[in-house]
């Protein structure tokens, strides 16, 4: 019975330590409304300037889905204002999207909104 006892600790044991590192990681991630309380909208490209982001934070997108959107673009299509083929694509005026590590881009796929500064480069360590 003793021995059963000590593999029931320690299996325990071992499921703490694989849990615990889940945890801490989802315990460490922000979550950032995109243009504080002006939401995401014309001129935010200069938001992320002064904050640090990990991969794994959330941003929230808040905005009238009936004249704007948020797009995931890679960094031609930042530079462009253009969405490439596939690009996902949200509209829902509350999205919240994860980012991954490295640079993360979104534009505003509206025509001219782009161009205007609706769209912003976050980089997630």
């Amino acid at each position: 019975m003793m021995a059963q006892g000590r593999c029931s600790a320690m299996a325990a044991t071992v499921l703490l330590c694989l849990l615990l590192p889940l945890h801490f990681e989802s315990a460490q991630s922000a979550t950032f409304t995109v243009g504080d309380r002006g939401g995401w909208t014309f001129n935010a490209a200069a938001w992320p300037k002064g904050k640090s982001f990990r991969a794994g934070d959330t941003l929230v997108f808040n905005y009238n889905p009936s004249i704007h959107d948020v797009v995931a673009v890679n960094k031609a299509g930042y530079d462009s204002c253009k969405a490439q083929k596939g690009a996902k694509v949200f509209s829902s005026g509350k999205d919240q999207i994860k980012l991954g590590k490295g640079q993360n881009f979104f534009i505003c796929n509206y025509i001219g909104h782009c161009q205007a500064g609706m769209k912003i480069a976050v980089v997630a360590a």
